[in-house]
Formats: structure tokens, sequence, C-alpha cells
């Protein structure tokens, strides 16, 4: 389950460009419209997964001539790519469309249509109480919007939402929406295989196909020909990745796949999520040592600490394995910072089972969580066989104590880091200060620094940690990575 993009239980849109009026980075042609193209608007909500859907739906629309704008306003086209992880996420997109009801009323002709999980789900509703949604596209159907935004013009509803066993669009390449030319996303599989007790995921997006490696190997030098520094290779279960050719001569696990992806520019860090913890093997974790532009940061959701919990998660894993793993992580990757997902309150968890997770969380030291109250979700097992018997506000006080925690865990992590001097990846601006520059660790800590002449986003750089809270880490630049001179 991708949930890297919502954390504490808040559900922001995704795409900041539909808000903020930036303007795509990449060829000139992709940033100034032409005369006769029509404009689109597309908002993106969950996971990173989606995001990346998002930029592969540009690239479909850019192919039929439509060009993306930051306002709602003025779109022909306006798009909403939905999350159905949990209930919260499908009550924001709906108070969305409402607002774009009113764009709708102004302008009858634009068309609104909603994207991704939530429309696979619940197409019937869309059609029945959405009577603004002029389009409800599943998340492997984005190859026929050229088709369906036909039919909507005609009048009729343009729908799809059958899955696919096959589909991966490897062939298409993204536009970058948003992009600081830096980091980029690189979709590697889709769907997901896990049956996870509590998750939609699998009714959503169906079943596990990965790409072929070429594609991902081509799509990942093309970004470095570009200039980009960092690479996450992006899945629902990204590291049980496999490929074999028709003849089945050929192989390519997750590991090998890393391997493939850091080679191609030892210049360009590669990141990659969500990991399920059954997939992350010794020779994935030997890969990660073994290349120094693999970042030391591994995204392992616990989910839960108690392994009756666990088991009605159907996690496939117990408290004792989950413990090995971290173990394993640390003994061979020792400078490794390891994240995670967490929900309070399942379906009968106890007050000793929610210790349990606690002392789980102590016991992995995550630099960072992601944490949720449990969200009952139509059609899932979970649903299905058991009671959500746990109270609203015995839920809230568990997620409470279990945000009350991290925080401790991860200021505690970062004040480690004071002292240290570590390589950071300039994004860009400080989103306080223009004068001062944000990057990541290969831990994927946060790192603000004052700006030095000559240096830009992209470049690496020395830095010298001299505070820390909870979030961030503060330094000053020692050395440039590129020039070797100290600054």
């Amino acid at each position: 389950m991708l949930d890297n993009q919502i954390k504490r239980g808040d559900l922001q849109p995704k795409n900041p460009y539909a808000f903020n009026g930036q303007t795509l980075v990449g060829n000139a042609d992709e940033q100034v419209p032409t005369p006769g193209q029509k404009l689109f608007y597309i908002e993106s909500y969950g996971c990173q997964m989606n995001f990346s859907d998002s930029e592969i739906v540009a690239s479909i629309l850019k192919s039929v001539n439509y060009h993306v704008t930051p306002d709602f306003q003025e779109a022909d086209l306006i798009l909403i790519n939905t999350c159905s992880i949990r209930e919260k996420a499908e009550e924001t997109v709906r108070k969305r469309l409402k607002v774009f009801d009113q764009v709708k009323k102004a302008r009858p002709d634009a068309l609104v249509g909603v994207l991704g999980c939530m429309a696979e789900r619940l197409k019937a509703q869309f059609l029945e109480e959405e009577k603004l949604v002029d389009l409800v596209v599943g998340p492997d159907a984005y190859r026929d919007l050229p088709g369906l935004i036909a039919t909507a013009e005609d009048g009729d509803k343009g729908i799809n939402v059958f899955l696919s066993r096959e589909e991966t669009y490897a062939d298409i390449n993204p536009v970058r929406l948003d992009s600081n030319g830096v980091t980029a996303f690189i979709s590697i599989m889709r769907g997901c295989d896990n049956m996870c007790s509590f998750c939609v995921v699998p009714f959503t997006r169906g079943r596990e196909r990965s790409r072929d490696p070429y594609s991902i190997v081509a799509e990942a030098s093309d970004l470095a020909s570009r200039g980009y520094r960092e690479i996450t290779l992006l899945g629902q279960n990204v590291d049980s990745y496999k490929w074999q050719n028709p003849e089945g001569s050929e192989k390519v696990n997750f590991a090998g796949l890393l391997q493939k992806v850091a080679e191609v520019d030892q210049e360009v860090r590669i990141r990659f999520s969500t990991s399920h913890p059954k997939d992350i093997t010794d020779e994935v974790l030997e890969t990660i040592s073994s290349y120094s532009n693999i970042c030391n940061y591994i995204h392992l959701p616990v989910q839960s600490g108690n392994s009756r919990v666990l088991k009605l998660m159907n996690r496939t894993y117990d408290r004792d394995w989950y413990r090995s793993k971290i173990e394993r992580i640390y003994s061979i990757i020792p400078d490794c910072a390891i994240s995670s997902d967490i929900i309070a309150g399942f379906c009968s968890e106890t007050e000793e089972e929610h210790q349990d997770t606690l002392e789980m969380m102590e016991f992995a030291n995550y630099s960072m969580s992601y944490m949720f109250i449990y969200s009952e979700r139509p059609g899932t097992l979970a649903a299905k066989k058991y009671k959500d018997d746990i109270a609203e506000d015995i839920k809230k006080r568990r997620l409470s104590e279990i945000i009350r925690l991290q925080n401790h865990l991860s200021l505690k992590h970062n004040q480690g880091e004071i002292g240290q001097v570590r390589e950071v990846l300039i994004e860009g601006n400080s989103k306080r200060s223009d004068d001062h520059f944000k990057g990541r660790t290969s831990q994927n800590k946060m790192v603000v620094f004052p700006k030095s002449e000559g240096l830009s986003p992209g470049d690496y750089v020395m830095v010298r940690i001299d505070e820390a809270t909870s979030a961030t880490l503060i330094g000053t630049i020692t050395q440039s990575v590129e020039s070797g001179v100290s600054i």
C-alpha cells in the first residue's frame, strides 16, 4: 500500500501544480499553449503512484492537443485523480467536485472527470449522485481518454473502469508535472497481490504486473540526460517486481532491476517505494549496500506490532519475524533509515496490543512514520469478516500516542545527526526563505542550509548538521561535491 504522501491522517492534493501556478519544467513547447490547444487541469490525491499516473495522463492528453493549466477556472477539462485508501480521501474528493460544479455551471461545455481508484470503486455512485461528472476512468484505462472525452463532448458519459492484467504504460514518456528538474518518479509495476485485509488496492488496481526492465532503464537514462539527479521507483509493492521475457530465458527480480537502474548514472540517486517486508530480501539489501547511489532508506510498513493483529490484517509475518527483518537491515546497511506505516485501532485491537505497536516503534527506531486510525473500506476482507469495534475516541487517543512517540523518535534520530557531515542533493529553495536551500540526505532527511554562490538545484554538497527538529536538519555547507572545493 502506497501511502507516502499522506501523513498523520491528513489528505491534501498531491499536485501542488494545481494550486501554486508553477509552470512545467521541460521543453518550450510544454510551457506555452499554442493556438487551438485546449486546456486541462489535473489534481491528484493520495499516493505517489497517483501522482505518477497523472503524469501519464498529461502525456496522453498532450498527444491530442491538450495543454496543462494551473487554473481550473479556465480549463476545458478538469480531472481529479482519486484515492480510496481511506474514507477521508473520498470525502475530500466529493468536496472538490462541488467546487468544480461551480465551474460547470458557469461554463456548461467544460468537462469534469474522475480518475483512479475511486473511479473504479464508485462508478455507479458517481454517475447517479454526481451529475456533474462526465468521465469516470479507472487506473488501467487512461489510454482510452481521448475517445472517452469525445464521447462526453457528444453528450454521453465517458466510462471505462475495467482492470487489466497487462497494462503498465511502459511505452508512455510521462510529462513531468510540477517538476523541480531534480527529482522524478518511474512507475515500474502496477497492482498488488498481497490482499491485506484492510486494503482496497487489489480491488481498485488489480493484480501485479511488472514493466520490462529495458523500458525502465531507458526512462531512467532519459531523465539522467535531462539533468535529473534522483529517481524514485514506484509500485504498490515495488520489491515484488518480477519480469521474464516471453521465452523465459531472461528473468529480472527487484534486486536485478535496482542494479540496472543504479548503473545508468552514478550521479543519479535511486530510491524506491513502497516495500512489503516479505519482499525485502538479503539480495535487495546487499544491492543497496553495494551501490553508493542507491539511498540508504527503506520504507517498511509494519501496520501493527502485535502478531494476532498482523494475522487479522493478513500481513503474512508476525512480530518476531518483522523484528528480525529490522535487525537484518541494520546489519547489512548500518547507516540505513527506516520508516513505516502504522494503523491505530484495527478491529478488536486491545490496549496491550496497542502497546506492542509502541514497543515495535521503539525497537525499529523509525526515522518517521505515516500514521492513521483504521478506516473500514467496503469490499475488503476486514469489512466482510471483522467488526469495526474500536470506539472513535479510543482510535484517536491511540493515534495521538503513536504520533507523540514518533515525534520523539524522529527528534532523537535527527539530533543524532548533529555534528555529522552529510551529502545533500539540493532540490530548491527552502519554503521559509529564498536565502536558504533545501535538500535531502541519502537517508531521506530534509536539510535546510544557507545558500552559497555558484550552487543550484541538482548539485550535491557536503553539509555539516548544526541543529535539528523532529522534521528538519539545519546545517552549513562545507564543500561542493562537484568541485571538491571547500566553502
